[in-house]
């Protein structure tokens, strides 16, 4: 449904750095930057903009597709090691459906920030 998403940051640059490190283990990377901000995404699509804003956001919860329960775990200690905060580790979160695997993180405007596989063990 969504083609991308973006948001005010109130720490452009603790945020850009965030996300790239949390992100990467997702395979995602810098596609654009400029006067309007940071895009983020894969294949040359930003699917995330991130830009700089004078007023701290309302937290929202965002989930990033991954394609391994591995990719999950990658995600979580390179959000962790990025600064952000256990919100959930990585596990199965079978109330969701049986193969909902996922992990979240509180990113630095307090996002919950969210990797999740959906498909079966592999």
């Amino acid at each position: 449904m969504f083609d991308h998403l973006g948001f005010g940051v109130t720490d452009y640059a603790a945020s850009k750095s965030f996300f790239l490190q949390a992100l990467e283990p997702l395979g995602v990377s810098i596609v654009m930057e400029g006067e309007h901000g940071l895009g983020i995404g894969s294949k040359g699509k930003p699917s995330l903009w991130l830009f700089q804003t004078p007023s701290k956001p309302l937290p929202m919860h965002i989930a990033f597709t991954a394609e391994t329960r591995q990719q999950v775990e990658d995600f979580y200690r390179a959000a962790l090691a990025a600064g952000g905060k256990d919100n959930g580790a990585p596990g199965l979160r079978a109330h969701y459906h049986p193969n909902y695997y996922g992990a979240f993180v509180i990113g630095p405007d307090g996002h919950n920030i969210e990797a999740v596989c959906h498909r079966p063990e592999a």
